[in-house]
């Protein structure tokens, strides 16, 4: 009977012995690296001060690259016509007031006549449409090849 008991708290016992055994060299590594990083903490903090006066920090409103406002006119005209916009008003005149000041931006690149600022309702609609036709034709490429219209 004693056999019995010991060899079935053996079979209990011996996945957590493995587990322990495994697990231990883990728990080493983690405390060497705990304490080496408590040793580096003058270093860091000294670095943290020193930073800004080496580096100062990038301006907030760097202007994008041509390529950058493609890439969100693209972006933008998506979200006009699927996701999120579709359920609500509020998002979708911001991601319309969005895709304008991008396509102003655009045609500031590129020096085409927009009058986007002056506008509202449908005339600022018909704007939009001719400016879209502008810098299409300037070499702007503002709808992905999955989302073309078909002709």
């Amino acid at each position: 009977m004693v056999v019995l008991v010991a060899a079935l708290m053996a079979l209990l016992c011996l996945p957590c012995a493995v587990a322990m055994v495994v697990c231990s060299g883990d728990l080493a590594v983690r405390r060497a690296w705990r304490n080496r990083g408590r040793a580096d903490l003058p270093a860091f903090r000294r670095l943290d001060r020193e930073m800004p006066a080496s580096n100062p920090p990038a301006p907030a409103h760097a202007t994008p690259t041509i390529e950058q406002v493609a890439a969100e006119l693209r972006r933008l005209d998506r979200q006009r016509h699927t996701g999120p916009t579709a359920g609500s008003d509020a998002w979708l005149a911001a991601v319309i007031r969005a895709y304008d000041e991008r396509l102003q931006l655009a045609c500031q690149y590129l020096t085409v006549t927009q009058h986007l600022s002056g506008l509202d309702g449908i005339d600022r609609d018909i704007e939009r449409v001719r400016v879209e036709g502008e810098l299409q034709a300037a070499g702007l490429e503002l709808r992905s090849v999955a989302h073309r219209p078909p002709h």
